[in-house]
């Protein structure tokens, strides 16, 4: 039984990688299979940038200099997440039936001008801006599963070039005994 070269952790038959820290334990044999093949592996430099930064949040969007804009950001999330509420809505379609019995009163043009103007661009508003919050979040965590199927479709990828340096270090070893055997 071998030990990780990073953090000792004891590792188990034939492990890729260790199960504490992470670390690939066949680096450096990876590394002398490349060289033997004649073959050098590069990685892709957003492959180092994407270890560095997990996907964009809203909040890393808001301005972050200028007093003023972060005041008016500030202000602009806190009055959406209050108005962006069910109960909001609820609050704003019990305010435009108050003047409902007066818009009936006054007639169909005044129905209607009623239900357009006051109905439904009040409680409406709420309810489009709670629609998007949940399609926000939605997407955020969309985002997320999508950063996070790269991760391990790379990790796939490491583990196939690890693979294939395997079977490149057989084959070399094959074709030696192969040249070095009398005729």
């Amino acid at each position: 039984m071998s030990n990780c070269k990073k953090c000792g952790a004891e590792l188990a038959p034939a492990a890729a990688y260790c199960s504490v820290c992470g670390v690939s334990t066949q680096q450096e044999k990876a590394k002398h299979n490349q060289k033997s093949v004649g073959y050098t592996y590069t990685p892709h430099p957003h492959i180092a940038k994407r270890k560095e930064h997990l996907p964009v949040t809203i909040a890393e969007l808001l301005p972050r200099h200028g007093f003023l804009e972060r005041i008016n950001a500030f202000l602009a999330v806190k009055i959406t997440g209050a108005v962006g509420t069910m109960w909001c809505a609820y609050l704003f379609a019990i305010l435009a039936s108050i003047s409902l019995p007066e818009a009936i009163s006054n007639g169909t043009g005044a129905l209607i001008s009623w239900i357009a103007q006051t109905f439904l661009q009040l409680v409406l508003l709420s309810i489009i801006i709670v629609g998007q919050k949940v399609a926000g979040k939605a997407s955020d965590k969309r985002a997320l599963d999508t950063y996070k199927d790269a991760e391990a479709v790379l990790h796939e990828a490491m583990q196939i070039q690890q693979h294939l340096a395997a079977q490149d270090e057989l084959l070399n070893k094959l074709t030696e005994e192969l040249l070095s055997r009398p005729k």
